[in-house]
C-alpha cells in the first residue's frame, strides 16, 4: 500500500544551480513534492504528453522561490555547445548553453509527475508513491506553455534509453524548435 500520493523522484535531484535547469535555493525537493500534492489534489494540473503524466501548476507564491534558467537569445548571445549525457545509460547529446546573460524572472511553475506505472515501464521508480516528482519547469514571464525539449521528444519518440514512449505531432515538434530558438539556459558555473 502506498502511504504517500507524491514522492520525489531521485531523477528530480539534478536540478540544482550548476545544473543550468530551473531550480529552489529556499526549497527542498520534498518541499515541492508536498506542494505539488496539494496543488495536484486540488485539481490544479493539466494532463502531459501521455496518460500518467501530469503538468501540476505552482502557486504564484511558491513560484517567487525558483529560479528560472533561461536568458532570451538575440544577435549579441554568445552560446556555448557540449556532447554530455545525463545518465551513463543513456545516448549523449549536443548540450547549448548561452555564456552569459540576464537570468529571466519565473511567471509560472510547472511540476512534472509521472504515474508509477509509467515509471516501472523503465524500472526508472524510486518509491512505491502513486505519483513522483521527476522535473520541474521554472518558465520565464510570458511564456504560459513551455514545450518539451527537442532532444528529450526524440528520446522518448525513438524509445531510446531515458525515454517515456510518445508520439508528438507535428506542431508540437515545430513549437518546440521555436522555443529554444529564442531561449537558452545560463551556464551557471
Amino acid at each position: 500500500m502506498m502511504n504517500e500520493r507524491v514522492a520525489v523522484n531521485e531523477f528530480v535531484r539534478r536540478q540544482t544551480r550548476e545544473s543550468g535547469k530551473s531550480f529552489s535555493s529556499q526549497l527542498s525537493f520534498e518541499d515541492i513534492a508536498r506542494h505539488a500534492e496539494a496543488q495536484m489534489s486540488a485539481g490544479h494540473f493539466k494532463e502531459g504528453y501521455r496518460n500518467g503524466v501530469r503538468l501540476v501548476v505552482a502557486t504564484a507564491d511558491i513560484t517567487k522561490q525558483f529560479t528560472c534558467p533561461f536568458v532570451k537569445i538575440d544577435a549579441a548571445t554568445e552560446l556555448s555547445a557540449k556532447y554530455v549525457q545525463r545518465r551513463s545509460d543513456e545516448n549523449f547529446y549536443i548540450q547549448v548553453r548561452a555564456k552569459a546573460g540576464i537570468l529571466l524572472p519565473a511567471g509560472k511553475v510547472e511540476l512534472i509527475l509521472y504515474r508509477h506505472d509509467v515509471l516501472a515501464e523503465n524500472d526508472e521508480q524510486s518509491t512505491g508513491a502513486e505519483w513522483e516528482l521527476i522535473s520541474f519547469h521554472a518558465l520565464p514571464e510570458g511564456i504560459d506553455e513551455m514545450p518539451m525539449g527537442p532532444v528529450t521528444m526524440m528520446r522518448n519518440q525513438l524509445e531510446f534509453p531515458g525515454g517515456t514512449k510518445a508520439n508528438y505531432s507535428t506542431d508540437e515538434w515545430a513549437h518546440s524548435v521555436e522555443f529554444w530558438q529564442q531561449y537558452a539556459a545560463l551556464e551557471m558555473e
